[in-house]
């Protein structure tokens, strides 16, 4: 039987608070966030979905599903466990790393782990990885908790993907590029300024 494929799940409810505005609506090079990581996950060949909160401000027209966060305090953890509500895995990235390329995401979707993360600079990030549904539970329990979302995911015993994999798709630290203030998105212009030396990842 065919494993049915994941979800290819970008998280845009987030607070933006040290950016001072909603993240998924700033543009970059004429493209929102949220669009720049729908065309990723599209041109891996996943389906979209957008994962945000009830009121959370987004584009009018994003050709995704929209999955909204399930009540409770903002916690990364239980936007996952949104998308994961279909019961199916998904692929996870913020809306806030426009660089992730579409290799690595679906290089990650035929993963076998039920949960594998991102590691740069020798820290996890639990926002762009593969989860499993089996998770569901543990990681809604951690957000109730309020337990930081990378110590959660290093406790369910989650796949670290290091850099020596990570550079296989491109320069890690462009792939693990956050924009978390306002003074991010020039960077992200300069960045995209200048063309990614992306290898090809083997088969």
């Amino acid at each position: 039987m065919t494993r049915e494929a994941p979800l290819g799940a970008v998280l845009a409810g987030g607070r933006s608070a040290r950016f001072g505005a909603p993240k998924a609506l700033a543009e970059l090079a004429g493209r929102t966030l949220v669009e720049r990581a729908l065309d990723s996950v599209t041109a891996a060949g996943l389906e979209p979905v957008v994962v945000a909160r009830e009121h959370s401000p987004l584009p009018a027209r994003l050709g995704a599903r929209i999955v909204r966060d399930p009540p409770g305090e903002p916690h990364p953890l239980r936007a996952i466990t949104a998308a994961l509500g279909e019961e199916r895995a998904a692929v996870v990235v913020a809306c806030d790393m426009p660089f992730v390329p579409a290799p690595l995401l679906a290089w990650l979707a035929e993963l076998r782990e039920p949960l594998a993360v991102a590691q740069l600079a020798g820290r996890v990030q639990p926002l762009l990885g593969r989860y499993e549904p089996s998770l569901v539970a543990e990681l809604a329990a951690a957000a109730d908790r309020g337990e930081p979302a990378g110590e959660a995911v290093l406790a369910l015993g989650a796949r670290r993907i290091g850099e020596a994999e990570l550079r296989r798709f491109g320069d890690p630290a462009r792939i693990g590029f956050n924009v978390n203030r306002a003074e991010d998105l020039a960077r992200a212009e300069h960045l995209l300024a200048r063309p990614p030396n992306v290898p090809q990842p083997p088969a």
